[in-house]
């Protein structure tokens, strides 16, 4: 994918994901992780644990955290997004966070970091638009934990309810050590390990 192309202004991640959720009645799962149960066998959820960052009457955005693709400098990243580069330094895994906008560039991140366009998703975890959050990586003065997204996993108005109704995903509560620090080869497996016996 081209790099010039995975650029989600701050704008339109701040109007896609507000920072307050509206449940209006229902509720949210902003916050958990959902775990593709293992008879969902579509090639882009397949063993997929999403980040849920925003399920209100809209809908519902999440990023995947375990599907790793390729490692880019941080400046050739920036350097196609048009953004000063530099000064940056080091290297990012890029991963594949969904089937929807590929061209769109999410970064997570731990809650120690915020720029104007940040949304807190739970008090630990955030998620910011690229390219702002990656320079600040490359200078060394970004959030101490983060994971670089192209693409999000994305439902329509209940459709996410009533996936989670018929037993498609599970859910967790978010857990940085998941989204950050695990093994990507296990992250699916060590997630469902997690879930209470009753579950």
């Amino acid at each position: 994918m081209a790099a010039a192309a995975i650029v989600l202004s701050a704008t339109v991640l701040h109007a896609a994901l507000p920072t307050e959720p509206d449940i209006s009645g229902r509720t949210s799962f902003v916050g958990q992780l959902l775990i593709a149960s293992p008879a969902l066998r579509q090639p882009a959820f397949d063993h997929a644990v999403i980040l849920l960052a925003r399920h209100d009457r809209d809908g519902a955005l999440g990023v995947v955290i375990n599907r790793p693709a390729d490692k880019h400098s941080i400046a050739s990243l920036l350097a196609a997004f048009g953004a000063d580069a530099s000064g940056v330094t080091d290297s990012v895994r890029v991963f594949v966070g969904g089937p929807v906008n590929l061209n769109v560039g999410l970064v997570i991140h731990s809650a120690d970091y915020r720029r104007p366009e940040t949304l807190d998703i739970d008090g630990r975890v955030a998620l910011t638009g690229a390219p702002g959050v990656l320079r600040d990586i490359g200078l060394g003065k970004g959030p101490a934990k983060s994971l670089v997204a192209f693409g999000y996993a994305g439902w329509a108005p209940g459709q996410l309810d009533n996936e989670l109704a018929h037993g498609v995903w599970v859910t967790l509560p978010e857990d940085p050590a998941l989204v950050f620090d695990d093994d990507r080869s296990q992250v699916w497996a060590d997630a469902l390990a997690r879930l209470k016996p009753d579950r």
